[in-house]
């Protein structure tokens, strides 16, 4: 154990030993708040709110709050919560990061700070990790909500809705989701007592849709509680930074705490469901709202058909360890020959090697059914990112730097046009906008060090309410891929024959439908839950303890529904069976990179202390093996004389696949590190940015009238000419148009800027060899190109207002703004950046015989296009 590790497990328990009085002060409470009425209870809201207001602070009010939510839960889910679940909350209040183990009611503890917290007005927003269990959560808990007198709203991809209980249905709005139901469960068939009682049965992996009524987004935001996905709380903030109208704007900012040198700008709370997934995994995928750009299908086409015949090794080299590949002098002629010139980099420049290396790339680096999946859709077919760390398909989010449209080419499916960047932000960056954040999850105290680090969060590791019994056993090493499934094909039906129910991990779709073929042939029957079927995972995940059940699983799919031994829900009788038996196996058929993606594998089994068991079958030919641990292993299997179609069991190549495991986390964690410390340099311009267009969007005459006189600093002709403007048409129409002028100019200029911070990102490193610090060279050029971008916005504005002329300007100002609206529509997915690619070039300039934005009625090329 690490002085690190040694030191924050000392602070995990002193902290919850100063929580150990909060528990007893709670529990204290109980006998008095289970006495009262359900008006009396509701009424505790209104009175904590009033104490608030009177200069108590939400600490003074924690008990009595907890106390109010646990009695809640009994009378409406007749749950009630643990001490160890009265803890964890209090640690998530006091903005602290949860690990606690799958099974211990992580949803239900998330109810406690939220009710707090949302007590102040300014709204609390709770992360998930798909639009499923947000509306599953807020069904679920909105039960506990309601009761208190709290509203709850809920953010999906293309919907949003607020809990509703008195809601039965909305036949026309709601018919999509209600389309996921089979016919037979209606809500039309059911009334509001069974609705009730499904949802008590079935609340924990199914979602009664009858009580969310469809409503606008801003609505939802406006909610006490918002259940939302981490891609569409972070769309929303940029899509709102690219509105025109206030009344637009979607998300609410908490007004900023007495005192503070925080910006208004700050939202109040969040807690993040799944932390380490959202945080550390997704870490490094920026949320990306562009607009297409005109760019030539039949150079991906091309070069696609160029590199098909290249072979590894002699056309290009590949460096598996950082995802990177290099084109080898044969490969580059080969290329050359192919295109008829004889030196690309200097016949075609930049772009055509660009291209040629990304069409490497598609070739050896993206799998089939293991990164993407290429799947029907409306235009014929289309190329899906699949999640590494769950499995799930990601509809909507494409690789950047052309390198989706490389990969389009290669599957022969229509290519998607390139797009431009309107606004960008990472999640790292997002999350630090809240003023207190907080998080749960099963599988925290592996990253400890960076989520204090590069968030300031400490990790609390909160006790289970029941010892763990679970044996995890040692690894199953074998030589290759093709023994170890036998093995494990064997070891399923000696399982499955006994009754015993097992969940077997795999890594990808690719070897998820594979095993399923074998376990096919050898006649164990099975379910399959991958990116293909996700739609169904929570119901079968759920029931995935019951005797006899065997269920692949890719990663931790399914992850946030438990799995309960005998069924979900399961009577008495099956329950007991299943716990005979040694309750569920978890079988991992390969190490992921991350430790924690094995630890929350594992974690399904042994729920509240029940009996269950783990084991990893790995091989010699896996990733991880192959890559980092295959000649330490194989020396080891030497040494011990093992054949090849034997397995080993061994703790000290246990040990040193997690070793290896280790160091690729360390490697990942200074990758993301490295990539934050750049991301925090356009971080600060972003917001100096957006504070400024939220002041122009939500500012009143009085305050464009002061922004436009610092901007004219005294100059008596500009200041003639603006007066000249406002006796023509008037005060308020005049600064009206100012102000859209000024938004517009400001994310033109924007634009263009982002588009430059991101060439300087992809050139400055080749700077380390002039012995200069990328890092410092990134800052010093970011600040010199940002001064510019503000004294170019500044200039443009001031060359614009002596034109504005008010019949012309509205219909200009609609002609620029439709650019923004195409960002907006296309504002749904996020962009994985491609490590290493290179980036497009694209101008979004007005078109010459387009309205002029400066709104004097003239086409661009007759004003200031001349």
């Amino acid at each position: 154990m690490s002085l690190f590790s040694a030191v924050f497990g000392d602070e995990s328990r002193k902290f919850i030993k100063k929580l150990q009085p909060i528990v007893e002060k709670v529990s204290a409470l109980e006998p008095e708040f289970e006495k009262l009425p359900a008006e009396a209870l509701k009424e505790k809201t209104v009175q904590f709110k009033d104490r608030l207001r009177r200069g108590e602070t939400l600490d003074d009010l924690l008990p009595e709050a907890f106390a109010a939510v646990r009695e809640a839960s009994k009378r409406t889910l007749g749950q009630r919560h643990f001490d160890v679940q009265l803890i964890g909350g209090a640690a998530l209040h006091f903005g602290k990061i949860a690990e606690m183990k799958t099974g211990e009611g992580k949803t239900l503890v998330a109810t406690l700070p939220a009710y707090l917290n949302a007590l102040v007005g300014e709204g609390v927003h709770i992360v998930t990790v798909n639009d499923y269990l947000s509306r599953r959560d807020a069904v679920w808990m909105g039960q506990i909500y309601h009761l208190l007198g709290l509203s709850v709203g809920v953010i999906n991809h293309d919907s949003s809705f607020l809990y509703d209980p008195a809601h039965s249905g909305g036949q026309t709005q709601n018919s999509k989701l209600k389309a996921e139901r089979s016919d037979s469960e209606t809500g039309s068939e059911k009334g509001g007592n069974d609705l009730d009682r499904e949802r008590d049965l079935t609340g924990s992996f199914k979602v009664v849709y009858e009580f969310l009524r469809p409503c606008t987004r801003r609505e939802a935001y406006t909610a006490d509680v918002t259940y939302g996905t981490n891609n569409e709380f972070g769309f929303d903030y940029l899509r709102d930074n690219l509105e025109y109208d206030i009344k637009n704007v979607r998300q609410r900012l908490s007004a900023p705490p007495a005192g503070s040198v925080r910006q208004a700008g700050d939202f109040h709370y969040a807690i993040v469901d799944e932390i380490d997934s959202i945080l550390i995994d997704e870490a490094r995928t920026p949320l990306i709202i562009s607009a297409a750009t005109v760019e030539s299908e039949r150079l991906y086409e091309r070069f696609a058909a160029i590199v098909r015949n290249f072979e590894e090794g002699l056309d290009y080299e590949v460096d598996e360890k950082f995802r990177a590949v290099t084109l080898t002098p044969e490969g580059i002629a080969k290329a050359e020959r192919a295109l008829g010139i004889e030196n690309i980099y200097t016949d075609r420049g930049i772009k055509y090697v660009h291209h040629l290396e990304t069409a490497v790339k598609a070739k050896a680096l993206y799998r089939r059914d293991k990164e993407y999946v290429v799947r029907s859709s409306a235009d014929g077919a289309e190329v899906v990112i699949v999640d590494e760390f769950t499995g799930r398909l990601q509809p909507g989010r494409r690789w950047s730097e052309g390198l989706h449209q490389a990969i389009e080419a290669k599957e022969g499916v229509p290519i998607q046009k390139e797009t431009r960047t309107f606004a960008s932000i990472t999640f790292q960056n997002y999350f630090r906008l809240y003023r207190k954040l907080s998080g749960m999850t099963g599988t925290a105290l592996t990253s400890k060090e960076e989520f204090f680090k590069v968030y300031g969060l400490d990790v609390v590791s909160v006790p289970t309410n029941r010892p763990m019994i679970r044996a995890d056993r040692n690894d199953l090493i074998f030589q290759t891929e093709k023994g170890k499934f036998q093995a494990i094909v064997r070891k399923v039906k000696e399982l499955h024959d006994r009754g015993q129910p097992v969940l077997v991990g795999t890594v990808s779709i690719e070897r998820n439908e594979k095993l399923s073929e074998q376990f096919r042939r050898a006649g164990i029957p099975h379910e399959v839950l991958n990116a293909k079927n996700h739609e169904r995972e929570g119901e079968i995940i759920a029931q995935a303890g019951r005797k006899g059940a065997v269920t692949i699983a890719t990663n931790m799919a399914g992850r946030g529904v438990d799995i309960k031994l005998g069924g979900n829900p399961a009577l008495p009788e099956a329950y007991r069976e299943v716990k005979n038996l040694g309750g569920l196996f978890v079988l991992g058929t390969e190490r992921h990179e991350a430790r924690r993606i094995d630890n929350q594998l594992r974690g399904r089994s042994g729920r509240q202390g029940d009996p269950g068991e783990s084991q990893f079958f790995v091989s010699l030919e896996d990733n991880l093996m192959r890559i980092f641990a295959k000649d330490i292993v194989k020396k080891m299997m030497g040494r011990l004389g093992v054949p090849e179609d034997e397995p080993i069991e061994n703790r000290l190549i246990t040990k040193s696949l997690e070793a290896a495991q280790t160091k690729i986390e360390g490697f990942h964690f200074d990758a993301r590190k490295h990539v934050l410390e750049y991301d925090d340099v356009l971080n600060y311009q972003r917001k100096i940015v957006y504070e400024r267009r939220r002041k122009l969007l939500a500012g009143s005459t009085e305050d464009i009238k002061e922004y436009l006189s610092g901007l004219i600093r005294g100059d008596e002709t500009l200041n003639k000419g603006v007066n000249e403007k406002i006796a023509a048409i008037g005060e308020r129409p005049f600064y009206e148009l100012v102000r859209r002028m000024a938004l517009q100019t400001s994310d033109l200029f924007w634009v263009d800027h982002l588009e430059m911070m991101d060439y300087l990102r992809s050139s400055v490193n080749l700077r380390a060899y002039g012995q200069r610090d990328p890092l410092v060279e990134y800052k010093r050029e970011g600040l010199r190109l940002f001064k510019e971008m503000e004294a170019s916005i500044a200039d443009q504005i001031l060359r614009l207002v002596p034109h504005i002329a008010a019949p012309a300007a509205p219909t200009a100002v609609g002609e620029l703004g439709s650019v923004y609206h195409g960002a907006l529509e296309t504002g749904g997915s996020a962009v994985k950046t491609a490590a290493g690619a290179g980036r497009h070039s694209s101008k979004g300039e007005v078109g010459r015989n387009d309205p002029c934005p400066c709104g004097s009625g003239k086409k661009y090329k007759k004003c200031h296009g001349r």
